[in-house]
């Protein structure tokens, strides 16, 4: 079975900020940070998505790319 890198919390926050086009100390990078500590909608988001791909990274489970395209829009995780 292959093995996956552990990622921190600075290393996501790294990622997000990244993608958003900030640095990891901005206004805006650091406004995220903390609604996440503080936000238990978006903290029991985060435990299902991250529930869903450890199920997906124990079992191993393939899908198909019709399977992961909706996953990925159930999770509202489009890039779009």
């Amino acid at each position: 079975m292959k093995q996956h890198k552990t990622i921190n919390c600075k290393e996501v926050m790294s990622h997000i900020c990244d993608n958003l086009g900030e640095d990891l100390d901005s206004p805006r990078c650091v406004a995220i940070k903390s609604h996440l500590d503080e936000c238990e909608s978006c903290q029991t988001y985060f435990k299902s998505v991250d529930n869903t791909i450890q199920f997906y990274k124990k079992y191993n489970v393939k899908l198909s790319d019709e399977a992961h395209t909706r996953l990925i829009d159930y999770l509202g995780l489009n890039d779009e």
